[in-house]
Order: structure tokens, then C-alpha cells, then sequence
């Protein structure tokens, strides 16, 4: 019996069953709800200078000290509850990474308020339908974009931080406002069919 080899991104380490799953299921599917997109934000600043997969493994963590990503909550956080975060060893205990995401929080529901949603307001960085690319090698992906440098720019304006283009590059991969998905990889015509 022969076993059929499924072909994915290079970056994918086939030994974490969380990478895969986080592969297989999540990168690069379009996100239309405020909270995941709070949550990647949160994740991602978290994993600047880190490796994506210390993030994953930390994930269950963060949803538990950032009060299941709700941005009305963690906005609401004060000087002590920060302080508390910096002891907590579920999740990366940089100081300053922990305060943005309470000030990104406040600066998201300004967002909210704005445009209705965090949701209207990012998708607009690309006309509001995902970036199909073709990249047929790790090499080929940018680390930032002409969109991302614009977002990061924006967010900044508003008041955010650890939201640098390359932060937000990995953000628009992630909630599938970019496809980065390799074209040799079994999930890239299936994301091509999401809307």
C-alpha cells in the first residue's frame, strides 16, 4: 500500500501537529469576525522576534489572560493586571508586548467605532477581496507589500504598536487578505474557492 504524500508549504514542519493543524485549517482562509482578527493582531505582535510556532503552542494561554480575545475586556485592563501577565508563564512574558495589546485593544474598538467594524476597516487595504499570488517557492514570499507598509502606517496613526509592515504583512497572510499559500500546496485552489 502506497501512502499518499499530501503537499503543503515548506515552512510547515510535518512533526508539530499544531503547525500543521494551524496550516491545514487557518493560515490564509479570509477572516470577516472583529474577534479573530483582535486575536491574530495580538498573536502576531506577540511573536515579533519569535518563532510562529512558540506563539502556537502559547495560543491557549493567551486566549485565557486575554480574556478570550475581547477587545472590550483587555482594553479594560489596568497597570495590575499587566503586571499580573508579566508573572504568567502560559504566555511570552515581554512587558511591552503585553501593554500594546492592551493599548491596540483601545485603539481597535476607536477603529470599531469608525468604520463599524475592524473588518470593514482592514479589508479595505485590498479593495476587499483577497490578493490571489503565486508563489512556487519560499524564497518568492515578501516579507512586506505595498499594502501591508500602508495598514502598518495607518495602524500606527492610530495609536497601535508592534504593527510594523512586516507584523502586518503576517497578519493579511494569516486572515487570508493575501493567498501565500504555494501553488504546489493541496490548500491553495481550496482557498481560492473561499469567499
Amino acid at each position: 500500500m502506497t501512502e499518499t504524500r499530501t503537499n503543503r508549504c515548506t515552512w510547515v514542519s510535518s512533526d508539530s501537529p499544531l503547525m500543521l493543524e494551524y496550516h491545514d485549517r487557518e493560515w490564509g482562509v479570509p477572516v470577516h469576525d472583529d474577534r479573530k482578527h483582535f486575536e491574530f493582531l495580538v498573536l502576531e505582535a506577540a511573536q515579533a522576534g519569535l518563532s510562529w510556532s512558540i506563539v502556537l503552542k502559547k495560543r491557549e494561554g493567551y486566549r485565557r489572560a486575554f480574556s478570550q480575545f475581547d477587545p472590550r475586556k483587555v482594553a479594560r485592563y489596568t497597570q495590575k493586571r499587566i503586571q499580573t501577565l508579566t508573572a504568567d508563564p502560559s504566555i511570552i512574558r515581554n512587558r511591552m508586548k503585553i501593554e500594546a495589546a492592551v493599548r491596540n485593544a483601545r485603539a481597535f474598538l476607536a477603529i470599531q467605532d469608525e468604520f463599524g467594524s475592524f473588518n470593514a476597516y482592514c479589508w479595505r487595504f485590498v479593495d476587499g477581496r483577497p490578493r490571489l499570488n503565486r508563489r512556487r517557492a519560499m524564497r518568492d514570499i515578501p516579507a512586506t507589500s505595498r499594502e501591508s507598509d500602508a495598514f502598518s502606517k495607518d495602524l500606527k496613526g492610530r495609536g497601535f504598536s508592534f504593527v510594523g509592515s512586516t507584523v502586518m504583512y503576517a497578519h493579511m497572510q494569516a486572515v487570508g487578505m493575501v493567498n501565500d499559500h504555494l501553488v504546489g500546496c493541496f490548500r491553495y485552489r481550496q482557498i481560492q474557492r473561499i469567499e
